[in-house]
């Protein structure tokens, strides 16, 4: 069976990521949309690796448009509601780990 790690500093994933050269990551951005009072978006960053799955998780930085580790830039929808764009999440992702790299949505794979 595999083991859930959680990855509590995105310094730590991706020093994760540079060691364990994987040849994909799995994304998904996660919208919780029931929450009355609490931000809807984050973003989850999956590396399956030494028989486990290391998951990084980084929110935006308070009411600013951007996440708080990663620096990614949070967007407002034509409703008014903030999200992330998967190309600007693939973008982030190949820029920090090499062009090479896979990169899957969790909804896709």
């Amino acid at each position: 069976m595999s083991d859930l790690v959680r990855v509590r500093k995105w310094t730590d994933f991706r020093r994760l990521v540079k060691e364990l050269k994987p040849e994909s990551i799995v994304y998904s951005i996660d919208q919780n949309a029931m929450s009355k009072t609490k931000e809807l978006t984050a973003l989850r960053l999956i590396l399956l690796a030494r028989g486990g799955y290391h998951v990084y998780l980084d929110f935006p930085r308070g009411r600013e448009n951007v996440m708080r580790e990663t620096g990614i830039q949070i967007h407002v929808d034509e409703n008014g509601v903030r999200c992330l764009t998967d190309d600007d999440v693939i973008r982030f992702i190949k820029c920090e780990f090499g062009e090479n790299l896979k990169v899957f949505s969790f909804w896709t794979t």
